[in-house]
């Protein structure tokens, strides 16, 4: 999906809904039964990090603390990368 397509998707929706990531995964490998987990939407990142893909918005959610420390780790590492350039 790219950004067009979520946003004409999220145009029909209610303004104040809230954001959601439901991740689905298999509970054990080569098995039926999946899991989801759900996270509020907590930021929006854009990721260019190889000249060679395509480039992807990170819609990124999780308990606060992990994306908190998420955050501050890909912004120090951005910092790292501007300093080399």
């Amino acid at each position: 999906m790219n950004v067009r397509q979520l946003i004409d998707i999220l145009k029909d929706q209610d303004p104040d809904a809230v954001v959601e990531l439901a991740i689905v995964a298999p509970v054990e490998e080569d098995e039926e039964d999946i899991t989801v987990d759900r996270y509020e939407v907590d930021a929006v990142m854009p990721w260019d990090r190889d000249e060679n893909e395509e480039q992807k918005v990170w819609l990124v959610g999780g308990e606060e603390d992990d994306v908190d420390a998420f955050i501050d780790a890909v912004e120090d590492d951005s910092e790292h990368d501007h300093e080399h350039d």
